[in-house]
């Protein structure tokens, strides 16, 4: 029995689509088909049903889920730490949403080298859909994510909510159409949403980029105006460097935690959380 014929059958019972897991695994559906069916043979039983609108799991897929979980998650756990230093015990990896290095990830290392010094730390930048599958197939323990996906064996808490609000390098009102140096920062699609609701009337726009901290730095240098998280800007805010656009509205963007239900090391998790969670709310 193949690790991948297991991450495929993992990720087919989270999309409920043979289709949309060969997507995902950047595999041809046939090729999820034939690792499903290696699968089944080998169980002598199905395990999914196949349906007009994708399949489900059969009772016996159901039963095979939680060890499939199991299974993964040991073999990524034992490749790190048959890697790791004679020095160190353990390790922990923690997958953070594109954009939020500097203030998440950052004191969460320091916050970890303090309170659990003999474990090493890995930490993943990626979008949601990527981190989620980290998680699922046990190659990360938490994750930080704008688009959770909810799925058997994943727990999703709520983390913070943070507010994006428009600034300029120059003092203005809030204008119609084309603004000159307006930066549009992708903060993924329910901003995207947002943004389309409150200017229905905007013209394509002229720049977009998918990090904050390129838009930031942009308008920083060549002058300009974007929308980025208020705990960005608000140095800047104070100093007079950056302007807050008047009458501009405020998009508001949910943040999530998720980590697997059951871990092989639930204690040493645990306190990673609690660390997260202790940078978040300081």
């Amino acid at each position: 029995m193949y690790i991948d014929h297991i991450k495929t059958f993992l990720e087919v019972t989270s999309t409920g689509s043979f289709q949309l897991a060969a997507e995902k695994l950047f595999v041809t559906q046939s090729t999820v088909s034939a690792r499903i069916k290696a699968l089944e043979e080998q169980l002598n039983r199905p395990l999914f049903i196949r349906k007009r609108n994708g399949v489900e799991l059969t009772s016996g897929g159901q039963r095979l889920h939680p060890h499939a979980l199991t299974v993964v998650q040991t073999w990524a756990r034992a490749r790190q730490e048959v890697a790791l230093p004679e020095t160190l015990s353990s390790i922990v990896n923690l997958g953070i949403q594109i954009n939020h290095w500097d203030h998440l990830a950052a004191p969460w290392l320091t916050w970890m080298e303090n309170h659990l010094p003999d474990s090493a730390t890995q930490v993943t930048a990626e979008y949601s859909d990527s981190l989620m599958r980290q998680v699922r197939e046990g190659v990360l323990d938490i994750a930080v994510v704008y688009q959770p996906q909810r799925c058997i064996g994943i727990t999703i808490e709520d983390l913070l909510t943070e507010s994006l609000v428009l600034v300029s390098t120059d003092p203005r009102k809030l204008g119609v159409g084309q603004v000159p140096g307006y930066i549009f920062v992708d903060w993924g699609e329910v901003f995207r949403s947002q943004h389309s609701l409150a200017f229905p009337d905007a013209p394509t726009h002229r720049l977009t980029v998918g990090l904050g901290a390129v838009g930031l730095q942009h308008i920083l240098k060549r002058g300009g105006s974007g929308y980025f998280i208020q705990s960005m800007v608000t140095d800047l805010l104070d100093e007079g460097v950056l302007h807050r656009v008047e009458g501009a509205p405020v998009f508001e963007r949910p943040l999530y935690l998720v980590y697997a239900d059951s871990s092989l090391d639930e204690e040493l998790v645990s306190t990673a959380i609690l660390g997260l969670k202790e940078v978040t709310y300081e």
